[in-house]
């Protein structure tokens, strides 16, 4: 039988959006539907409502969430009503060229539901990253639950399903930072103080945080950066190789997405170091000009990193381990709390980088 709940939906380009009644099916072969009961307001929702995306509207926004598996359809083995799940927008397909080669975190097929949920009047949605969480109640295919020890709160948990798992895989899984290493990051966002934390966790001696805002540099501070750069102030190129002995970071992580930051990330690292590029560029942007002499020259790896190259059935349930045990602080993402009809204001705070996530909370009990 389908259900009526509530959900934020953004129904046309730049528009603000608005809280409408959802239909959501019942689930169908390899489907569940999830009760929501948090989720994280990211930067690729508001890259929905204004269109940078595609242009499937309306969008049924929210994708960085946890909650409780209600249903599931036929032929779900693994999963089952009550399992407390992070959602994950790369359901692994099992069977394209990357899974067959072993390496199913870049699998080029991922699952979604196939059916649609709609608004009343029977207009199709179209699920942000193919989950549609600022609900009550969300449809998925079973792959996009990945289970977590329930102790963790949702407000919490949820944050890995995108942001946090983006920077702090970029700089583990995709720069693979380790013991003795240096690292710098370049804006100091969600993704890139995950990223800090992540480099912290593997061992890394040196880490530098680069930002424009001082008050995101203290916050990169609390998550591990042993140095700070302004760069409105300070050349971060000079920067980052005056606290590595002149040779720059092992590793930089690009977590603005920007012609010029990218520069900056390509001259700040060490011979056959690597650059990992983790934000997300508007199509208009173009590489910069970099003599091609420099390319050859320095060597190293230049790399993109796809939702931090994350494995969701391998990497959420360690990370939840590791927030348990007090070695991964994702509690201090968290900014505030809002309610569902609360997420234009969010959106206006997080432009203005008041705050590193916003969470909408669906069930207070689990927060």
């Amino acid at each position: 039988m389908p259900q009526q709940v509530r959900g934020v939906v953004a129904l046309a380009e730049g528009e603000p959006v608005t809280v409408e009644t959802i239909i959501v099916p019942e689930p169908g072969p390899g489907e569940a539907v999830v009760a929501i009961q948090a989720c994280g307001v990211c930067h690729t929702d508001l890259h929905y409502r204004d269109g940078g995306i595609n242009d499937e509207f309306p969008f049924l926004l929210g994708h960085e969430a946890a909650g409780i598996v209600e249903s599931i359809g036929d032929g779900v083995a693994d999963l089952a009503p009550g399992d407390y799940v992070v959602l994950n927008w790369r359901a692994v397909c099992g069977a394209c060229r990357a899974c067959r080669r072993g390496k199913p975190q870049y699998c080029f097929d991922t699952c979604n539901a196939e059916q649609a949920m709609t608004l009343e009047d029977g207009t199709v949605l179209s699920p942000a990253l193919g989950i549609g969480a600022f609900a009550e109640k969300t449809l998925v295919a079973a792959g996009q639950c990945t289970k977590v020890n329930p102790e963790a709160p949702a407000q919490v948990a949820g944050l890995l399903g995108c942001g946090v798992m983006a920077g702090l895989g970029a700089a583990v899984n995709t720069g693979q930072v380790g013991r003795g290493d240096s690292l710098a990051v370049i804006g100091c966002g969600g993704v890139g103080d995950a990223a800090i934390a992540g480099a912290k966790l593997a061992g890394a001696i040196t880490i530098i945080a680069v930002d424009t805002d001082p008050r995101k540099l203290t916050w990169a501070e609390e998550f591990g950066a042993t140095h700070t750069c302004n760069a409105r102030e300070t050349d971060p190129v000079e920067f980052i190789r005056s606290v590595t002995d002149g040779y720059g970071a092992d590793v930089v992580v690009d977590a603005v997405g920007r012609p010029e930051t990218y520069r900056q990330a390509f001259f700040a690292r060490d011979l056959a170091g690597t650059v990992v590029l983790i934000g997300v560029p508007t199509p208009d942007l173009m590489a910069p000009e970099i003599p091609l002499i420099e390319y050859f020259g320095r060597g190293g790896a230049l790399k993109s990193s796809w939702y931090g190259d994350c494995l969701p059935s391998r990497d959420f349930p360690t990370c939840i381990d590791l927030y348990l045990q007090g070695r991964l602080p994702l509690d201090k993402f968290v900014t505030e709390t809002i309610a569902l009809d609360q997420i234009e204001s969010a959106f206006d705070k997080m432009r203005a980088g008041e705050v590193l996530r916003s969470v909408v909370l669906l069930d207070p009990a689990r927060s």
